[in-house]
């Protein structure tokens, strides 16, 4: 199986959402900094057709994050929006949770983290996204791909377990990635 080229299939998929939804520009509009971030700026978007984003914003206004939502709710293609409210932890920051159908009727999730400008993880996930991309090689990024569309459905598995055993620790194949996961226990947020 070819997985660079359904990767790129959804990759252009996701950049045909972006520009449908209008999260960027709306988000400008109020004056908001955003940022891709995850498997699609890395170049990794594999068969968990996800769409991340980090809003950086000088303070979280509820109103103001649910005025700009409701314009992207406006959009017939979203499904279901789920809100959590982690203003007050340590993430300071409002978690959006899309539900959006593409035109093809597959269901895509797109994940809008609004951050408050200057706290713990201002930029942070930028940066582990550009360092990861300066560490894997062509193979890296073929072996990731693979492993993440030979990870069954039912399985859940963040990105940066992908990235930390193919590229820190050599993993190749599916069987040892599983491995190396039972030696590695991971909770909350994955630091690179």
């Amino acid at each position: 199986m070819d997985y660079l080229e359904l990767s790129h299939k959804n990759t252009l998929m996701a950049q045909k959402i972006i520009d449908e939804s209008r999260i960027v520009s709306l988000w400008q509009a109020v004056g908001a900094q955003v940022n891709l971030v995850g498997s699609l700026r890395i170049g990794v978007l594999s068969k968990h057709l996800d769409i991340d984003f980090h809003i950086y914003t000088p303070a979280l206004d509820i109103a103001q994050s649910f005025a700009v939502m409701a314009q992207i709710a406006l959009n017939h293609a979203v499904k279901k929006i789920e809100f959590v409210n982690l203003a007050l932890t340590e993430e300071c920051c409002f978690e959006w949770h899309i539900c959006y159908e593409d035109n093809n009727g597959q269901l895509w999730q797109i994940d809008i983290i609004q951050i408050k400008s200057g706290s713990r993880y201002d930029g942070y996930f930028e940066r582990v996204a550009e360092t990861i991309k300066s560490k894997m090689s062509e193979d890296m990024k073929k072996t990731i791909l693979q492993l993440k569309f030979e990870t069954p459905d039912t399985l859940k598995i963040a990105g940066i377990e992908y990235y930390k055993a193919v590229i820190q620790d050599g993993i190749t194949n599916f069987d040892d990635f599983l491995k190396w996961r039972s030696e590695h226990h991971f909770e909350g947020i994955i630091e690179w």
